[in-house]
């Protein structure tokens, strides 16, 4: 798979900023992609939080829109600056957006539609600054992610049953449910 600037903004230009379904809450994330020395893409080990159904999972830097917030894209840039410290209006071009994604959370729909854009770092010696929302954030080798290398399953109960849901490892973490989707979104557009 080719990592370059040129190609993933190509692929990801098809896709344009298109506005999110207008249910009533709305969230954005920021797929953070570094190119050098070697492509890969920034996730968050999202702290311990009774209140959070995301409670401790890998995710994107992301969250819901604010009032204050003019568009999703504002939000994603807005998040990503308060959970790890990096200002992406500063320091990455915008590349483009993925397909939205509603959120499931316990097996169950919550009303939250998602929308994934993409960003490439400029600066790669950009550095994290984790807020109490953040416990880890690492840079995950794109390759082995695309090429299946890193595919898992993670076992998952709803109600009563376990599941075997789909995953990627990385080092000690598995990457599940939404941002697994996400990634699996972004792989499927820069593979065509």
């Amino acid at each position: 798979m080719l990592w370059t600037r040129d190609s993933v903004q190509d692929k990801l230009r098809a896709f344009g900023l298109r506005p999110a379904r207008s249910l009533e809450r709305q969230a954005a994330v920021a797929i953070v992609l570094r190119l050098a020395p070697e492509p890969g893409v920034l996730l968050i080990r999202r702290s311990e939080d009774d209140h959070d159904p995301w409670s401790g999972h890998m995710a994107f830097p992301g969250g819901r829109r604010e009032p204050e917030d003019q568009s999703l894209l504002e939000t994603a840039v807005r998040e990503t600056r308060e959970e790890v410290g990096i200002d992406l209006s500063a320091s990455a071009d915008l590349a483009g957006q993925l397909d939205e994604v509603e959120a499931i959370a316990r097996g169950r729909p919550v009303g939250l539609v998602i929308v994934p854009f993409v960003f490439l770092l400029r600066d790669e010696a950009v550095q994290a600054s984790l807020s109490d929302e953040v416990d880890e954030a690492l840079w995950a080798a794109l390759e082995p992610l695309a090429k299946g290398r890193a595919d898992t399953r993670r076992p998952y109960s709803f109600e009563g049953q376990t599941l075997e849901l789909p995953g990627y490892r990385v080092g000690e973490h598995v990457v599940w449910g939404l941002t697994y989707r996400m990634l699996s979104m972004l792989f499927d557009v820069i593979r065509r």
